[in-house]
């Protein structure tokens, strides 16, 4: 694979992704134990918390491992017309 071809995040952007990350997960997990409630309702919330945040995860790691290999199916669908198209033109 050419060096162009590698997408690398910036130091930053890691950084911001990260502690929004850490920031959104410290508000959610605040604001549940502060609500008003019972018990109950609060580990309710949580664990729902916990399933979306897993699904987010997942569901993202799932769309970029198809965008990877559709980007991958056209790399080598593209290196075939290339072949093709050298052959004929000799």
């Amino acid at each position: 694979m050419a060096g162009s071809d590698i997408q690398s995040n910036s130091a930053s952007w890691l950084m911001y992704v990260k502690t929004s990350f850490a920031i959104s997960l410290a508000a959610m997990a605040t604001s549940i134990v502060f609500m008003p409630g019972s018990f109950e309702t609060k580990a309710y919330l949580a664990i729902c918390a916990l399933f979306m945040l897993s699904s987010t995860i997942t569901i993202s790691k799932t769309m970029r491992d198809e965008h990877e290999s559709k980007r991958l199916m056209n790399k080598i669908s593209d290196a075939k017309t290339q072949q093709i198209i050298k052959e004929y033109s000799e």
